[in-house]
This record gives C-alpha cells, structure tokens and sequence, in this order.
C-alpha cells in the first residue's frame, strides 16, 4: 500500500484530498496542526469506511513540530510515496495592498506558505527518495504567477492579496529549484493551483467545491514516469491544458 502526507488534512482541501486519495488504496497521514481536529477529520474519514488514514500533529510553522512528526513517521514507515504541502494561510481577508501591508503580516505569511513547505519537503525527503515513484505536489495559486498579475486585468483582484501572492511567487521559485535539483531521479515536483474554492482559507467566499479542488492536486500526485515535473498548472488561469507561465 503506497503512503502520502497531506499537510493542512483536518478540513477543506486537505481533507477531501485525503479522502479521495484513500479511496484509491492510499494509506494517508493526515497532518494537523491541531491534534484534535484531526482526530476528528480521521473519525470522519473512519465513519466512510476509510480507516486507512491517521492523524500526525504537524505545526509546520514551527521546527520542532516538523521533527517530532518526522520521528513519528519513520517509526510507522520506511517510505514516503507522495507529499502534498496543502497547509497555508492567507494572511487575513482585510486588503493586503503593497503600500499598507505589514511586514508582520509578510512574516507570518511566509513562515507558513514558503518556510513551512520548506521544512517539511526537508523533513520528509528522505522517506521519499525510498519511493519508487515520489511525488511532491505544492499547492500554490495563480495569485503567484507574475506573468499573470503583471497584466492589468487580474491587477485589481490580486493587488489585494499582495502578502498571500508574494509567498505563493516565493513558493513557486523554491519549487521549481527543487524540480531540477530532482531531475534525474523519479521525482515529480509540480505546483498545483486548485482553483478559487470555497474554503476558510477565504471564508467560504471561493465558488469552487472542494471535491474538484482535490482532484486536481491528486492527478499530479499520481502521474506516472512520464508526466511533467517542475510545472505550474492552473485550470481557472488555463482551462485547456492547465499549465500556466510563472
């Protein structure tokens, strides 16, 4: 049975991410930053006939948190077949416009959606270099491409989200890095923009479901060898092949 950790699995994407995985035979640590959240998304999950999931705590902000879920993880498994950096923040609904957000808010952002990702692509890559087939799969946003939002069109809706989209374009660069340091092994590392879903992540606003999000991000976590590795992709941006510019 292959085996992936999904960060962020407690709600929304995540845990609908997991759900679906599981339903393909995957056994699925869901990480959560809140253990008793968790708990309750795997009881969840358990009520569906899905008891191949369990629930890890996992802060990724925060360093040690990242370790002891790692020690946790290496005493369950050997390997790692799939990681999913879904966990993110977005920093607050109130504007974030380039002239009056704060470097707080920066911070805070970031140490979730790039250094966070980092911490715990870092943590796992050793189970998952024992893979046969590992995939990385980092959930980002078209908010991040700077092609995109260097056109006027998109400017009065991504202008408002200039610390989210900032990480995302950060988080981007670190993906892509990573994709070529992999390249000559059975890696896949790929960026995957779900879409604008209804989620907390912006108050239920988005008009996307979660079940088509995850999707989405589960069709890069399974390609095969011959699928694509340090790409973008988003199907709001393109809807006919998904991949769009950085």
């Amino acid at each position: 049975m292959k085996k992936a950790l999904i960060t962020g699995a407690n709600k929304g994407i995540g845990l609908e991410t997991a759900r679906q995985l599981a339903q393909k035979g995957f056994f699925v640590y869901l990480g959560s930053r809140n253990l008793e959240n968790g708990l309750e998304a795997a009881k969840i999950l358990k009520a569906e006939g899905l008891g191949n999931a369990e629930v890890i705590q996992l802060d990724i902000s925060n360093q040690e948190s990242v370790n002891h879920a790692v020690s946790v993880i290496v005493k369950k498994t050997e390997v790692l077949d799939v990681l999913i950096n879904n966990a993110g923040i977005s920093g607050g609904l109130k504007a974030q416009n380039a002239m009056e957000v704060t470097i707080d808010t920066f911070k805070e952002v970031f140490d979730t959606n790039l250094y966070g990702t980092i911490r715990v692509t870092k943590g796992f890559i050793g189970l998952l270099q024992k893979s046969t087939e590992p995939r990385i799969v980092n959930v980002s946003s078209g908010i991040g491409s700077h092609t995109l939002n260097s056109d006027p069109k998109f400017q009065p809706m991504t202008s408002q989200f200039v610390a989210y989209g900032t990480s995302k374009s950060a988080l981007n660069m670190y993906t892509i890095n990573l994709a070529y340091e992999l390249r000559d092994s059975a890696f896949k590392v790929n960026m995957i923009d779900p879409g604008y879903t209804k989620t907390d992540l912006n108050a239920k606003q988005g008009t996307g479901t979660v079940e088509a999000a995850a999707a989405r991000i589960i069709k890069y976590a399974l390609i095969d060898k011959d699928g694509p590795t340090g790409k973008f992709f988003s199907w709001e941006f393109n809807p006919e092949t998904g991949e769009i510019p950085w």
